[in-house]
């Protein structure tokens, strides 16, 4: 037997690589012969993945923790093994599937049983991806409905907010001044003033002569229009 390598690939969503580390420490895998990628793996550009193609010589073995670390999908599974068992002709084996260890059966009868098996596990892979994602959208779906905010929490704007609005419309104060009064950006700035226009459906609020406070129509949406929007 030649040298033993093992392949880790983890997605930038993931919290870490630890749980396929520890696999391959218990199966005396090198730490200089490991190979990691930390990447989603989208078009299989994966730099050690390639690197490790480059490496690995006939009858050495390599160890994996699950078949999908080999390939996003069915077809790419399927692929990279044919690469990795025809081309490269070294062994390979899966630690969650210890049906497929190349090692075993080399005969003609071994070989097309691992190649069935292979199938029909990277079959099953795939499906449980898509299962998975299918449960995270009807999740994410599920919350919505429920009222759930996803994302970055709202900034709250501070209580004088539409009456620093009315000021920038009456060109009292510029939109930097009114942006640092709430303490949020322009382009923030020039956001929340729409949101307040579909709100309200009305501009500012100022006094006439007597102390009444009375609404003027347009000039907000025409501010808003001839400025940012």
């Amino acid at each position: 037997m030649g040298n033993v390598y093992g392949y880790v690939r983890v997605s930038t969503r993931e919290q870490n690589e630890d749980r396929q580390l520890i696999a391959l420490n218990e199966f005396h895998v090198p730490k200089r012969n490991i190979y990691m990628d930390k990447q989603s793996g989208k078009d299989f550009n994966r730099p050690m993945y390639h690197r490790l193609i480059r490496t690995v010589r006939p009858n050495d073995l390599l160890y994996v923790k699950s078949i999908d670390r080999l390939g996003r999908n069915y077809e790419e599974i399927l692929e990279q093994w044919r690469v990795l068992t025809k081309e490269k002709k070294i062994d390979i084996v899966v630690i969650d599937m210890p049906l497929l260890d190349t090692r075993k059966g080399k005969d003609l009868m071994g070989t097309f049983l691992s190649d069935i098996v292979l199938q029909v596990l990277s079959f099953v892979a795939e499906n449980e991806k898509k299962n998975i994602r299918q449960r995270q959208r009807e999740g994410i779906e599920a919350a919505k409905l429920r009222g759930v905010e996803f994302g970055r929490p709202r900034r709250q704007m501070p209580k004088n907010f539409k009456q620093i609005c009315n000021r920038w419309v009456k060109k009292e104060i510029t939109s930097k001044e009114a942006a640092k009064l709430c303490n949020i950006s322009v382009s923030t700035f020039y956001r929340r003033a729409k949101t307040v226009k579909e709100e309200t459906g009305i501009s500012v609020e100022s006094s006439d002569n007597e102390g009444r406070l009375t609404v003027k129509k347009c000039t907000f949406c025409k501010r808003l229009s001839n400025t940012y929007f």
